[in-house]
C-alpha cells in the first residue's frame, strides 16, 4: 500500500522532461558512434576511463564509509553492551538489560533519521555557500569526533579505563541521555554523506560528457568494499582489545580523520554554480 501511494504522489507530482538529442554522439577516429558499454563486467571497466578527479573521489568515499561501517554494524550492540551492560547470552537481568539498550538504540536511530531529513534540506544552500569539498570534508571530521565521543562515553559508563565493558555494573541516566543525542548528531553528517558524493560524481562525469550512470556503479564499489572489509575484520580487531566495541569505533574514528585530510588535499574543486546544478535537478 506504502509504495503504491509512493508510486501514485511519483506519477503526479514528478516532472520527467523527454530525451532530446542536442548533440551528435561521440565517435571513434574510423566515425563509427561510441557507444557506452554495458553489462556486469561493464562497472569494472569504467575502471580505466574514469574522468580526471574520479579517483580521489573514490579514495575518500571509500575512507568516509570504512569510518561510517562501525557505527551502522555495532550501534544497537554498543547501547546493549556497553551503555547498558547488557549481555544477549548471560542471566536474565543481563538479557534484558541488553534488549532495553537495543531499544533504545533503535529510537536513537530514530532520531538519527529525523535529524538527517531535516539535515537535507540544509546540503544544497552550504554547498553553494561553502562549495562540497568544505562539507564534504567538514562532515568527515565531525564522524571523527563523533566516533571518538563514542569511545569516550563507553569509558565514561564503565569508570574504568583498563576494565572489561561488559563487567560494569550501573549506567547513568545522563550517560544514556548523551548517548541518544550523539545518534541524533550524527544524522548531519549521515545526510552530508548520502548526497554529496554522488553530486561529485554526476557533476565530474557530466564535465567529461555522460557516464553518470557508470560513475555512479564504480563509486558504489567504492561503498560496498570497505563494507565487506568491516564485517569480516572488525570482529577479530575487538577480539584483540577485551571483546568491546570500543576498538572498532576507535579505527573508525582514525579512518573518519584520514579521509577528511586525504579529503582537503585531493578532492576536485566543483564549483559552487555547478554544484547547483546538479543538485537541482535530483540529486
Amino acid at each position: 500500500m506504502f509504495l503504491a501511494f509512493c508510486l501514485v504522489i511519483t506519477v503526479i507530482f514528478a516532472k520527467e522532461i523527454p530525451y532530446k538529442a542536442i548533440a551528435p554522439l561521440p565517435t571513434k577516429a574510423n566515425g563509427q558512434v561510441e557507444v557506452e558499454p554495458t553489462g556486469p563486467l561493464a562497472v569494472f571497466k569504467g575502471f580505466k576511463n574514469l574522468p580526471p578527479g574520479m579517483p580521489s573521489v573514490l579514495l575518500v568515499t571509500g575512507l568516509t564509509w570504512l569510518s561510517w561501517f562501525p557505527f551502522i554494524l555495532y550501534d544497537t550492540d554498543w547501547m546493549g553492551r556497553e551503555i547498558y551492560h547488557g549481555d544477549p547470552k548471560g542471566t536474565p537481568d543481563e538479557a534484558n538489560a541488553f534488549q532495553a539498550g537495543v531499544r533504545a538504540g533503535a529510537f536513537g536511530l530514530l532520531l538519527n533519521s529525523v535529524v538527517l531529513g531535516f539535515s537535507s534540506f540544509l546540503i544544497e544552500p552550504l554547498c553553494k555557500r561553502l562549495g562540497p569539498r568544505v562539507v564534504w570534508v567538514s562532515s568527515n571530521f565531525l564522524v571523527c569526533l563523533s566516533m571518538a565521543a563514542i569511545c569516550i562515553i563507553s569509558w565514561w559508563a564503565t569508570q574504568d579505563l583498563h576494565g572489561y565493558i561488559q563487567h560494569a555494573i550501573t549506567a547513568s541516566k545522563e550517560i544514556k541521555i548523551v548517548s541518544l543525542a550523539l545518534f541524533a548528531f550524527l544524522g548531519i553528517p549521515l545526510a552530508i554523506l548520502y548526497s554529496v558524493p554522488f553530486a561529485v560524481t554526476a557533476q565530474l562525469a557530466a564535465k567529461r560528457g555522460g557516464g553518470q550512470g557508470l560513475c555512479t556503479g564504480v563509486l558504489n564499489i567504492a561503498i560496498v568494499i570497505p563494507q565487506v572489509i568491516i564485517a569480516v575484520g572488525a570482529g577479530p580487531w575487538d577480539e584483540l582489545f577485551g571483546k568491546g566495541n570500543i576498538p572498532a569505533f576507535g579505527m573508525a574514528s582514525a579512518f573518519a580523520l584520514i579521509g577528511g585530510i586525504v579529503g582537503i588535499f585531493l578532492l576536485p574543486k566543483i564549483s559552487r554554480r555547478q554544484f547547483r546544478a546538479v543538485s537541482g535537478g535530483g540529486h
